[in-house]
């Protein structure tokens, strides 16, 4: 799939955790899911079809963060503020890019990433 084709599409789930090894032992056990280290707060895991991080933090039950992809970040910023979404963490750079994250009407908070 081209860039365009990932654009506002779901492409990445992203765990709180307290301990990244413990996460990493229990999915790594569970689901033979694989993992890549980023430093000592980040690990990407990789479950064959799907990838995702998990971060060091106040876990969040409930869920994972939905990160989507665009090609357009500061555009799709504009479209959820426009929407009714309320910005939670302005654009900010990491590694492999830059992302905002924002709450929806309901309160839930996605991400919203780019590599451009």
């Amino acid at each position: 799939m081209s860039a365009a084709e990932h654009h506002h599409r779901i492409d990445y789930l992203e765990f709180t955790v307290a301990s990244i090894a413990a996460s990493k032992a229990f999915y790594g056990g569970a689901f033979g899911w694989t993992f890549q280290d980023y430093g000592p707060d980040y690990c990407e895991f990789r479950d064959g079809r799907l990838t995702g991080g998990f971060t060091h933090g106040t876990p969040q039950p409930g869920g994972a963060l939905v990160v989507l992809y665009s090609t357009a970040l500061e555009d799709s910023l504009a479209k959820v503020e426009a929407a009714g979404a309320r910005v939670t963490r302005p654009i900010f750079a990491f590694p492999g890019g830059r992302r905002f994250q924002f709450a929806d009407p309901d309160g839930y908070e996605l991400a919203v990433w780019t590599d451009a």
